[in-house]
């Protein structure tokens, strides 16, 4: 017989691996703290647009749902870079007719949830998890939409999931009631806001569609990213603390003169950016590792509440969907067996976790601070160039954690690590900006690869 599930979470995650499970043929029911965002109307403070790439359209092809994601997905060829002086610079991400996917975090969201109820889950939301008797299996929620309402319901599980994100109430009561649980959580020096820039006066998109653009201030940066209705995403990636900080910007003339003088396009652009300097929340930005993930054949964390990672190489989601895709194929492997499934799900799973979460943070310094930089610029040429001479034997750091499905992140991590030294090497040959191309310099790095 079949385990009745329950999951708590009906974000990304949470949607997704409940299809997955009915697939398989599973009753799910998932809670939601939230309330049902497809009845809401505001999307103001919203959280950062998504990078769809290939290990998440992987794990929504397997079913079935990559051509419906799509739709409502806006393709991204490479990197726009607006540099202070006015300039700019394009930087594929891949080779030709590689892309990532700009999706809004909420739109998709509410498709997924619309897919899992068409395949007769049971969402329940303002359902706010207090308490998890792992004994005797069940699990307790409060309604969230009543704080002053004590009275809570109750339910019996036979697998439950948590997915309920960074801050996740599942891993919470898992961590009280086990005796050895390691958790390690970290935020970075910067948080970020969100603007937006409208449509342009003929109605359509103020900047190139086709691509992140990104104005790197060594220290910060601002991103943007296109929507379906024709407006961009900014999110303004900024210290909380110092002479330049969210602490200081304080007043309009100040946020009105810190923009002129440092994203001066924006500022023509984003017509409402001062109000909503204002009225938009300020969030920070969390890493979370933890272990273990599992109990037994009963328990598992997946998504962000198993491994929260900060947003600059665009893989949580992707990451969060590949649990789900590396999970079902173990469904297949194990049947009903779920000891066996949690247990290698776990052991595949967890390396991977805290490699993209290194590799999240490391990208930040590469896009706030590296990608204006021309000698940098030129060692992602020579990369380039090695590797569409050499595909199997160089693939560029970003290639394999986006475009490389097949992968894992803990084997990008350290094949970069690699790569990356050699880079630094050759990089320090004199005049390598007019050698970078020659038979020399393709010899020295072929040399070096293991």
């Amino acid at each position: 017989m079949k385990k009745e599930i329950k999951i708590v979470g009906a974000g990304l995650v949470g949607s997704l691996l409940s299809i997955y499970l009915a697939k398989r043929g599973y009753k799910v029911t998932i809670f939601e703290r939230r309330n049902d965002m497809r009845k809401e109307q505001t999307s103001a403070g919203r959280s950062i647009n998504l990078a769809l790439s290939d290990r998440g359209l992987l794990a929504l092809e397997k079913v079935g749902l990559a051509d419906e994601i799509k739709k409502i997905s806006i393709p991204m060829h490479g990197r726009y870079i607006h540099n202070l002086d006015g300039t700019y610079a394009y930087q594929p991400y891949g080779k030709e007719g590689q892309y990532i996917n700009s999706v809004s975090r909420a739109t998709l969201n509410m498709k997924l949830m619309d897919l899992a109820e068409e395949h007769g889950i049971n969402i329940h939301f303002e359902q706010k998890c207090t308490d998890v008797n792992w004994k005797q299996k069940t699990i307790s929620f409060e309604n969230a939409s009543s704080p002053h309402d004590s009275r809570l319901t109750t339910h019996d599980f036979d697998l439950l999931f948590g997915s309920d994100g960074a801050f996740s109430a599942a891993r919470l009561q898992h961590q009280l009631k086990h005796e050895k649980f390691d958790y390690h959580q970290y935020y970075i020096d910067c948080g970020y806001k969100e603007l937006t820039i409208p449509p342009n006066a003929n109605g359509d998109f103020a900047l190139e569609v086709n691509a992140l653009h990104i104005w790197p201030r060594k220290d910060y940066m601002l991103i943007a990213l296109p929507n379906l209705d024709k407006t961009f995403t900014c999110t303004l990636f900024f210290p909380f603390e110092g002479a330049t900080s969210f602490a200081q910007l304080d007043t309009k003339e100040k946020v009105v003169d810190f923009f002129e003088k440092t994203f001066p396009d924006v500022t023509q652009l984003a017509s409402n950016y001062v109000e909503e300097f204002f009225s938009n929340p300020t969030s920070s930005l969390v890493t979370v590792k933890c272990y273990p993930w599992i109990r037994d054949d009963y328990f598992a964390l997946i998504g962000d509440a198993a491994h929260a990672i900060v947003p600059f190489f665009g893989q949580g989601m992707n990451c969060g969907f590949e649990d789900c895709r590396v999970l079902d194929d173990l469904i297949e492997k194990y049947a009903d067996d779920w000891t066996a499934i949690l247990n290698e799900y776990q052991t595949l799973r967890k390396p991977d976790g805290d490699a993209i979460a290194d590799l999240a943070v490391n990208n930040f310094t590469e896009m706030r601070d590296k990608t204006a930089d021309p000698k940098f610029l030129l060692q992602k040429k020579i990369e380039a160039r090695l590797h569409e001479k050499y595909p199997t034997q160089w693939i560029p750091a970003y290639s394999q954690v986006t475009f490389s499905p097949h992968i894992r992140y803990s084997d990008a991590l350290e094949r970069g690590q690699k790569q990356e030294a050699i880079m630094q090497s050759i990089m320090q040959i004199e005049n390598i900006e007019e050698r970078w191309n020659s038979e020399e310099i393709e010899q020295l790095i072929l040399a070096q690869i293991v």
